[in-house]
């Protein structure tokens, strides 16, 4: 049986959705069966309306990736979580799909499962670190095995050198570049490694 990574995310304009798409490269180039996946969007229609780009994001996405269910969590043997800053914390999206998990926890579904975050922020010092902690706390209450990217190899800091995970800082609307994509595949190139360990242990 090969591992089995789902890389669940909620983006709003595309940041994170990107990131999402390059640790999901990592993880497939390590011949990983991967699942691609989008939490729902919550914020109403004039929210989204308000920023043209939120609202070309959600459009161009909603065909391309399929929505985030429990049976994906179910179905992984690793996860990838992408959420971008909202305060220092995860979005209220991806919390409202987490909060759904409950009985997959009671049942053990999670346990020693390996897990990465990943994130995005406006500013440098817009929260990013915080935000991959709050998701963390999940994945210490779900018992799973916590697999940061650290300072495990030198293309890491050509990306800002973030121990947590992978996180990019979009200005003024810039999209993550070459840097910051490669480190987001080494995570899920990580992240399929230590899986496949776990697998063979």
């Amino acid at each position: 049986m090969s591992v089995r990574v789902a890389v669940i995310y909620y983006s709003a304009t595309g940041n994170v959705h990107q990131l999402a798409k390059a640790v999901a490269e990592g993880a497939a180039s390590r011949n990983a069966e991967v699942r691609l996946r989008r939490v729902h969007e919550l914020a109403p229609d004039t929210a989204v309306d308000a920023n043209p780009a939120w609202r070309a994001h959600v459009d161009s996405t909603k065909n391309e990736v399929e929505e985030a269910t429990l049976e994906d969590l179910e179905w992984a043997t690793a996860y990838a979580f992408g959420t971008p800053t909202r305060f220092g914390n995860v979005t209220s999206q991806l919390k409202q799909f987490i909060d759904l998990t409950g009985g997959l926890w009671q049942a053990g579904v999670f346990h020693n499962k390996p897990a990465t975050s990943f994130t995005s922020a406006m500013n440098r010092h817009g929260g990013q670190e915080s935000t991959i902690l709050s998701m963390n706390n999940v994945l210490y209450h779900w018992g799973c095995v916590i697999v940061p990217p650290g300072y495990t190899d030198p293309l890491l800091f050509a990306a800002g050198g973030n121990p947590y995970g992978t996180s990019w800082a979009s200005g003024g609307g810039e999209t993550p570049d070459e840097a910051t994509l490669e480190a987001a595949r080494y995570q899920g190139r990580h992240l399929a490694d230590i899986a496949e360990r776990l697998r063979m242990s």
